[in-house]
């Protein structure tokens, strides 16, 4: 698997068959339930996981040798991949939009501890969680899709709605019912504040 600006540094490979693992949840979001002002500490049972899970999935994730690419591909606009960047010494996550008709992927933000670039409002993460396309290889559930993109979520003012939307997304993937609603109000939480910080920001979808 190919993406320009990947071809050299490091092996991409299909991540897609990694969403199903005991795991793989809480290594992607666990990171960002830290400071919901909530005294509860964050737990990968909120996931339905438990640490062996997480630290066996870990291993495979942040391997070197294969680099987990997942394709969130759209049947119209915008799309995404996200990459785990796993150089030495610079082990990091870095989320791309593709765009009808371009060859190229854009790098937009990445993950390296904190999240730095550009990210996308509530309404532009549904718009393409919500239009899977079938035709081509990748994530296509809608509920993974939205959690595959949620730490690109920079949105100060998320719809009253978007908690429902998260939670039910949480369960589908095997989060528990009554956990699942903790982990979305701290996710939310985060998400939102952080874009609160930087009043000059503006979506790279803005306008197109």
């Amino acid at each position: 698997m190919l993406i320009k600006g990947y071809d050299v540094g490091g092996p991409l490979v299909p991540g897609e068959s990694l969403l199903a693992h005991p795991g793989f949840w809480s290594n992607y979001l666990l990171v960002m339930c830290g400071d919901g002002g909530c005294p509860e500490r964050p737990v990968p049972e909120w996931f339905g996981e438990d640490g062996a899970d997480v630290d066996a999935l870990s291993e495979v994730l942040f391997d070197p040798e294969r680099w987990p690419a997942f394709r969130v591909p759209t049947e119209d606009g915008p799309g995404a991949v996200v990459i785990y960047r796993n150089l030495d010494g610079d082990y990091g996550t870095d989320y791309l939009l593709t765009h009808p008709g371009r060859s190229n992927a854009e790098q937009v933000a990445s993950w390296d501890g904190d999240f730095s670039g550009a990210g996308l409002t509530w309404h532009e993460l549904i718009r393409i969680a919500d239009s899977p396309s079938l035709a081509d290889e990748g994530v296509q559930d809608p509920a993974t899709r939205l959690l595959l993109l949620l730490p690109l979520l920079t949105d100060p003012d998320v719809p009253e709605t978007a908690s429902a939307r998260l939670i039910a997304a949480l369960t589908a993937v095997g989060a528990p019912q009554d956990t699942a609603s903790l982990a979305a109000e701290h996710l939310l939480a985060h998400l939102t504040r952080r874009s609160r910080h930087d009043p000059t920001w503006v979506s790279p979808l803005s306008g197109s």
